[in-house]
């Protein structure tokens, strides 16, 4: 038996320009879907012998087949020839030409439609388990941080002026509390991406006795996306989900990189970066620039702009299949990329700063201790509104002197109680969930594989 070409291909003439404009960059961006591609056909394959849709001997074949493609896929030495336009055909053409009718009978029972989506329900959820499993890292990092430099002073900033006292330890769990928040959030956006929508063909179902829920049990899902017209409807809906996430993760991180570079300048002086993470000029000899700061801070805003092209891709649709749908997935897969890059490289940063404890010291001088000392006077008797303009008054006559040690916030979360073994206990058992995933879908993989 021939292999196949483009998978709806009737004999018609097509005009080669119109064909480079509809494959677009599919070839190369599939790359990254061909493992999951592989996967989720194994488990159709699975579900068709199940069925008796297709004799047993041919599924094993199948199964082989797909395992000896996703990890070639793996190893980047599966090609997607331009005129196979996806990697949806790339391996349905392998599977023909190696296997013959055999390879001939995986589409039965789907469409290229709920293939695609399924592939890139499955990227998108390993995806999401990566990326939390580095966020959850990154929680960790900053509350070591917080718990060495605890004490250290630094002056606490509203409006870049001078607020109230603050300390290094206050300032570092603010950044493991909000990625905390996000991997909460990250919970939400995985029970979308748990839903298995293969069986959904091209929106309306196929009039076979498939097993939907057998497959989504061999894939690992906790669930069927029941409504095959849901399916179509939901693709760019998850898609922005994820990056939203991935956004908002990156708005934590990036008021730290902002008030790391703000804060090893030579006129604050607080931080000091190592010459690792600096880069030189090309002009002028002295400079020791925080260029790997500045990009993942870029970074951070670029992933902002991915979810906004995301959600004006999918706006504005009927509902079903429409072929825009395409253009959603390289931004998808870049997006993520970049976010896995942005993680990654922040993990070492956080134990390489080095605080400069005589500057910020230095910096946390008397004025900041106004509202400190107003409660002073409160706890003497005085209202409120009367101490603060007594201390007011002293700091314009100048003759303010303030009790640094007389108080301290030992509520929790203050300076004085930052909470750091909760914070611990809620990081452990968000990472503990997350693992708990990433199990489950190892486990699924091995099993379909044997």
């Amino acid at each position: 038996m021939s292999e196949p070409g483009r998978l709806w291909a009737k004999d018609v003439p097509l005009d080669e320009a119109i064909h480079q404009f509809t494959v677009g960059e599919d070839p190369d961006t599939d790359l990254a879907l061909v493992a999951w591609d592989a996967l989720g056909s194994a488990a159709h394959a699975k579900m068709l012998a199940a069925t008796g849709l297709i004799p047993a001997a041919d599924a094993e074949a199948l199964v082989g087949g797909l395992r000896d493609i996703a990890t070639a896929a793996r190893t980047g030495s599966f090609a997607i020839p331009v005129a196979m336009e996806d990697c949806h055909t790339a391996i349905e053409a392998n599977l023909t030409q190696r296997f013959g009718a055999a390879g001939a009978r995986i589409h039965l029972g789907r469409s290229r439609n709920d293939q695609v989506i399924l592939a890139l329900r499955l990227y998108q959820r390993d995806a999401l388990v990566r990326l939390g499993l580095r966020v959850a890292d990154l929680a960790e990092a900053f509350l070591a941080f917080a718990k060495a430099h605890r004490d250290t002073p630094l002056p606490g900033y509203t409006h870049l002026r001078r607020a109230m006292p603050s300390t290094f330890g206050l300032w570092a769990t603010a950044f493991a509390e909000g990625l905390l928040e996000e991997l909460e959030a990250l919970q939400g956006v995985y029970g979308r991406l748990d839903r298995c929508p293969l069986g959904s063909a091209a929106g309306f179902g196929v009039p076979l006795p498939i097993d939907r829920a057998l497959t989504a049990r061999l894939l690992g899902f906790s669930k069927v996306q029941r409504s095959p017209i849901d399916v179509q409807n939901s693709r760019g809906r998850h898609e922005v989900a994820l990056l939203q996430w991935a956004a908002s993760t990156g708005g934590v991180l990036e008021k730290f990189l902002w008030d790391v570079s703000l804060y090893s300048t030579e006129e604050f002086g607080f931080l000091k970066l190592p010459d690792a993470y600096t880069t030189g000029s090309s002009i002028m000899p002295q400079k020791k620039n925080p260029d790997v700061v500045e990009l993942a801070r870029g970074r951070c805003r670029e992933l902002r702009g991915a979810a906004g092209l995301l959600e004006q891709l999918a706006a504005g649709l009927p509902s079903s299949y429409h072929r825009d749908l395409q253009l959603l997935k390289r931004p998808l897969v870049t997006a993520l990329r970049s976010a896995d890059d942005l993680f990654a490289v922040l993990k070492p940063l956080l134990p390489a700063l080095q605080v400069q404890a005589d500057a910020t010291a230095a910096a946390s001088s008397d004025e900041l201790y106004a509202a400190h000392q107003a409660y002073v006077l409160v706890q003497g008797g005085l209202p409120f509104r009367d101490a603060y303009r007594k201390v007011a008054q002293q700091l314009q006559d100048g003759t303010f002197a303030p009790d640094r040690s007389a108080l301290t916030a030992t509520h929790l979360g203050g300076a004085g109680n930052l909470a750091l073994d909760d914070l611990a206990a809620d990081l452990a058992a968000a990472r503990a969930w997350i693992q708990a995933k990433a199990d489950t879908h190892a486990q699924a993989e091995e099993a379909l594989w044997a």
